[in-house]
């Protein structure tokens, strides 16, 4: 059974992120989970919204860690693997077909979108420790249809569960993701589960890099999390940014 986690629930706030950061200023040092039933400025990647209403999860887990501040960004990636973590085990043991990883973070059933990951972080100037916040939103109970994109929710899969009951999930999941991520030390181990969860390699993609679009086919993740590509011109790539479109997804692994 997952064990109790640290956490206060609010009916409703702008964005969890905000108030996580709100009260690591006030001086929370966490771990602790924020959830909202609703919120009315949910943010995702990229300053993009994240559709947020009653029903679905909305939570995110303050903490401040000592560590380097060139391996923060890895928050990313192992945020990915336990929330497919969690997802399993709220499936209970019945499998999801297509159930997978977008990198960097993006949990995908096929080629919809169930959860969405925004990993933030502030350094304490003079401290050796890091205040971090990771935002994480999964669907649970419904899922906007005007995105322009494909999105996808958990009961229509067969899973019906509640936040409050989501929430002890991914929070397991978290904190033994985090351990066996211990400040990068084990980050091969994150890497090499963030792989076992994604699509293959060969998968066509197309990848948004800002100043340039770059399509291609997927190769690997570097050491540190970059995602390595061949373009189309037969070159490889590693790119740390970038917004990722798969081309003819088919539902990848489960």
């Amino acid at each position: 059974m997952p064990q109790p986690v640290r956490s206060v629930v609010i009916e409703h706030v702008g964005s969890t992120n905000t108030e996580a950061f709100q009260r690591a200023h006030a001086g929370e040092a966490g771990p602790l989970w924020i959830m909202a039933r609703r919120q009315t400025h949910g943010r995702g990647r990229s300053g993009r919204q994240w559709t947020s209403e009653v029903g679905n999860l909305h939570a995110s887990l303050l903490q401040r860690i000592a560590c380097p501040q060139g391996v923060v960004h890895q928050l990313s990636l192992l945020a990915g693997v336990a929330t497919v973590d969690a997802i399993r085990a709220a499936a209970a043991g019945t499998r999801i077909a297509g159930l997978r990883l977008k990198w960097p973070n993006d949990v995908l059933i096929g080629a919809a979108k169930v959860a969405g990951i925004l990993p933030e972080s502030l350094s304490a100037g003079r401290s050796a420790e890091i205040t971090t916040v990771i935002g994480i939103g999964i669907n649970l109970a419904w899922h906007p249809a005007d995105l322009g994109r494909a999105a996808t929710h958990l009961a229509a899969h067969g899973v019906d569960i509640a936040p409050e009951a989501m929430l002890p999930l991914l929070a397991t999941a978290m904190e033994r993701w985090l351990g066996v991520w211990s400040c990068g030390g084990g980050f091969a181990l994150v890497r090499a589960a963030w792989l076992e969860r994604a699509g293959p390699v060969g998968e066509s993609m197309t990848v948004n890099a800002g100043k340039e679009q770059i399509v291609g086919t997927f190769l690997d993740l570097d050491c540190d999390g970059a995602l390595v590509l061949r373009d189309n011109n037969g070159l490889q790539r590693k790119l740390t940014f970038g917004d990722v479109t798969l081309t003819g997804a088919d539902g990848g692994r489960g």
